[in-house]
């Protein structure tokens, strides 16, 4: 631990004076020693603001150089930040998943290449989905609650799965039901008593995007949907599926971005944790 006129600042594991979790670790008697250095005339008023500023610029991040971790996320938002892998070089993904993993015991990294999932699968012991473009690493917490993972077509499923990884990773309980597209209507008939039984209903199609509309039709139940670019010219890249869905005349159908698995699997799970917790309250009210 390296102090900065009485203010201490954790040392990383990693290596250099750098802040992990909540890096502050300000007590009373260390605010104290401050301010009777800057009574004595030790150190300037001016030094002393200096170094409780500095030392609260850097609370809460992990300077790597090429990347600054958000090390409080977890404390401010309930789950640690997830890694994008496009664009990083391997050695990047390395350091970066590294840090995280010493930092909260796990990690989740996205769109991931080949290159980057081979060189994680290499540093350290890993999971990976190559058809999601997903590596996971450390323990998952337990699974809880229900989210129902439904896909149109299996053209569809690497973004199911990836939305599927990211929900379990935030600790929900995950079933990917795939393949029950508009086209055989009688496949999502089918599964409709399953569905209705879950908490969050994640629904992911491309090509015209019609299967949310018929799926919020069907269930009391937050459905989020996720366009894919799956389809031929037309549909756009996904942008046909992903006007169809936000015009949709089902209700309570929440839209994101094309192709975000992610972004749906960590609403979901964020969902599934609040009805979980509900739960658990009322249990215990009534207990």
């Amino acid at each position: 631990m390296s102090s900065r006129g009485g203010i201490h600042i954790r040392e990383h594991p990693l290596g250099g004076p750098v802040p992990v979790e909540s890096a502050l670790d300000v007590d009373k008697n260390a605010l104290e020693v401050l301010l009777r250095s800057i009574q004595d005339g030790s150190l300037s008023a001016e030094e002393g603001v200096g170094s409780v500023l500095d030392a609260i610029g850097r609370a809460g991040q992990l300077d790597l150089g090429h990347t600054r971790l958000d090390t409080d996320r977890a404390d401010r938002c309930g789950h640690a930040e997830v890694v994008y892998g496009e664009g990083k070089s391997p050695d990047e993904l390395v350091e970066i998943c590294g840090a995280l993993l010493e930092a909260h015991g796990r990690f989740l990294a996205t769109r991931v290449q080949p290159a980057g999932r081979a060189a994680l699968s290499r540093a350290m012991e890993v999971q990976v989905d190559d058809r999601a473009a997903t590596v996971t690493g450390g323990a998952l917490p337990e699974a809880t609650g229900d989210v129902a993972i439904i896909s149109a077509g299996t053209s569809d499923a690497p973004v199911a799965r990836e939305a599927a990884t990211t929900a379990r990773f935030l600790g929900a309980a995950v079933e990917q039901i795939p393949d029950v597209g508009v086209a055989g209507i009688h496949r999502i008939l089918s599964v409709a008593p399953r569905i209705r039984e879950a908490n969050v209903i994640i629904v992911v199609a491309g090509m015209e995007g019609a299967l949310p509309s018929v799926v919020g039709g069907l269930v009391d139940r937050p459905v989020i949907a996720v366009p894919t670019s799956v389809g031929y010219g037309a549909s756009l890249g996904g942008v046909a599926a992903l006007l169809g869905m936000l015009n949709s005349c089902a209700s309570g159908i929440t839209v994101v971005n094309i192709d975000n698995g992610f972004g749906a699997g960590f609403a979901a799970a964020q969902i599934n944790r609040q009805i979980v917790r509900a739960a658990q309250n009322g249990r215990s009210r009534t207990s």
